[in-house]
C-alpha cells in the first residue's frame, strides 16, 4: 500500500473511518445487549409458563381421579330417589296453586240445569299441566254436551272429552269426563271482562 500523500497538506481518512467504526461497534453492541436482555427475560418467562403448565396437567389428573372417585360412590338409587322427591315436591307445589273455590265458582257459572257433579280429581301431568277428570249426571247426551260446550267457552278448560257414559239405575246418564285445566287463562279472560 502507498503511504505517500500527494497532497500539500497530508491527510489520512483514518479518523473518521474509526468514528464509524466504533459507532457501528456500539450500535452492534446495543444490540446484542438487547437481543442477549431479551433471551433472558423469554427464557424466564417459558421456564415459569413450563413449570405452571406442567403443575396444572397435574391438577386437572387429580381433579379427574376425584371426579371418577365421587362418580363411582354415588348411588344410581339415591339420584332416583331424590328425583322422586323432587317431582313429589314440585306436584305438592302444583297443587298449593290450585283454588278449589276457583274451580267450583267456574263450574256454578257453566253447569247447566240439568247436569250436576258428582266428583271432581285433579292430578298434574308433566305435559299438559292440571287434567280434571269430572263424573257428573245429567238427563242427556244433549246436557252433556252443552255443559262441554260452556267448560270450552271459559278458556280455563281445553280438550274436554268424554271418557265413559252408562246409564244408572235411575235412567241418568253418567259421564266422565277428562279436561285441562289453566287457571291462569281464565283469570286473565275474567279480568279482561269485567274491565269492559
Amino acid at each position: 500500500m502507498i503511504r505517500t500523500n500527494l497532497s500539500t497538506r497530508p491527510f489520512y481518512n483514518e479518523r473518521l473511518v474509526r468514528l464509524w467504526l466504533i459507532a457501528l461497534a456500539i450500535v452492534v453492541l446495543a444490540a446484542t445487549a438487547f437481543n442477549a436482555s431479551r433471551v433472558m427475560r423469554y427464557s424466564r418467562s417459558d421456564t415459569r409458563l413450563a413449570t405452571q403448565a406442567t403443575h396444572d396437567e397435574a391438577r386437572a389428573a387429580d381433579l379427574r381421579q376425584q371426579a371418577a372417585r365421587l362418580r363411582a360412590s354415588v348411588d344410581p338409587r339415591k339420584v332416583d330417589f331424590a328425583a322422586a322427591d323432587a317431582r313429589q315436591a314440585n306436584d305438592l307445589i302444583d297443587r298449593r296453586t290450585f283454588s278449589w273455590t276457583e274451580l267450583f265458582n267456574r263450574f256454578e257459572t257453566t253447569l247447566p240445569d240439568e247436569v250436576r257433579i258428582a266428583s271432581v280429581r285433579p292430578r298434574v301431568d308433566r305435559d299438559a299441566g292440571i287434567v280434571l277428570a269430572i263424573t257428573i249426571s245429567a238427563r242427556s247426551v244433549d246436557d252433556v254436551q252443552t255443559f262441554i260446550a260452556n267448560l270450552e267457552e271459559t278458556g280455563a278448560f281445553t280438550n274436554v272429552r268424554p271418557v265413559e257414559e252408562h246409564l244408572d239405575e235411575s235412567g241418568q246418564l253418567q259421564s266422565s269426563l277428562d279436561a285441562v285445566y289453566l287457571p291462569a287463562v281464565g283469570k286473565a279472560a275474567g279480568r279482561r271482562g269485567a274491565r269492559r
